[in-house]
């Protein structure tokens, strides 16, 4: 059979892969839920020796399956050293793929594990703190290759449920995902833009507003009200439409913008919004996230 499809590209060219990969207890398997309801076949801990047999089968379908997943980690234990070889061969034989690594922070780790009572994959009397360590070590190299990091640290189920279908699902257009975040508890490590917010005068020295939070009416009016914000605002604004064409004609198909202050309570969330509802009035497809909001619903499933 020709290696062209009727519709003009080759098999190749159709098959989208996705190689999830990344540390245990990051988010790995609410990833393959997502994808799975966008319409991907996925396979879990598949060995990477068979990755090639696994992509020739997909081929076989002729275009029934154009979009898979397959999910590889420490898991594989002695297979997993093959996993860089599978990647050369895959590049030799021409296949597309791009790597997602799931990362989150070491005591966000640990709690997960302790509050599932699952037991870590490297771990073999070791303590739990050591084994991830371990497997950090381990997947250096591999989150180095990564096409897109995403850090679950401070993601709640249903944030992460959201970005990924933004990230990878069908869309016309460059999506923005906008998160406030607490400086104190660390950057998105995932993002791609970072904006400070913390120049801004503190409602948390306010009485009435320090229990509160920026999608509050009284906190946000607090924050949006002020002459420098509304400057901030725009400037960040204009700044994004200037570089947009570019990052689309790259082909990015989705921009992570963080926007923090000290907590991510006050000032990040109402600039947050605001900055979403000019992006939104100038045409962007806008989804705002506020994980350390005590609004911002229940937390990482």
């Amino acid at each position: 059979m020709d290696a062209k499809t009727e519709a003009g590209g080759s098999r190749e060219e159709n098959l989208k892969l996705k190689i999830i990969t990344g540390m245990s207890g990051a988010g790995k398997t609410q990833i393959i839920h997502v994808l799975e309801d966008l319409g991907y076949y996925c396979v879990d801990n598949l060995p990477p020796k068979l990755f090639m047999n696994f992509i020739e089968t997909v081929r076989q379908t002729h275009g029934s399956i154009t979009e898979t997943a397959i999910v590889a980690d420490v898991r594989g234990g002695l297979f997993f050293p093959d996993l860089f070889e599978a990647f050369r061969e895959m590049h030799r034989a021409q296949i597309d793929f791009e790597i997602i690594f799931l990362d989150a922070a070491d005591h966000v780790l640990v709690r997960r594990f302790k509050e599932t009572r699952r037991r870590h994959p490297l771990s073999q009397g070791d303590s739990l703190t050591d084994a991830i360590a371990q497997e950090r070590q381990r997947l250096q190299e591999l989150r180095g290759m990564a096409h897109y990091i995403i850090d679950t640290s401070n993601t709640t189920g249903k944030a992460l449920y959201a970005q990924v279908s933004r990230m990878f699902g069908q869309q016309e257009k460059m999506e923005i995902l906008i998160t406030s975040f607490g400086y104190k508890y660390g950057l998105p490590i995932d993002a791609d833009m970072i904006f400070d917010a913390r120049f801004l005068p503190n409602p948390f020295y306010v009485a009435e507003l320090k229990p509160l939070c920026g999608l509050d009416k009284p906190v946000r009016d607090y924050v949006l009200n002020m002459e420098a914000a509304r400057v901030f605002i725009h400037q960040c604004v204009k700044l994004i439409d200037s570089i947009m064409p570019s990052y689309e004609k790259e082909g990015k198909r989705y921009l992570h913008i963080g926007v923090g202050c000290t907590g991510g309570q006050h000032r990040s969330v109402a600039i947050v919004e605001g900055l979403a509802e000019k992006l939104q009035g100038a045409g962007y497809s806008v989804y705002a996230d506020h994980p350390y909001c005590y609004r911002a619903g229940e937390g990482f499933e």
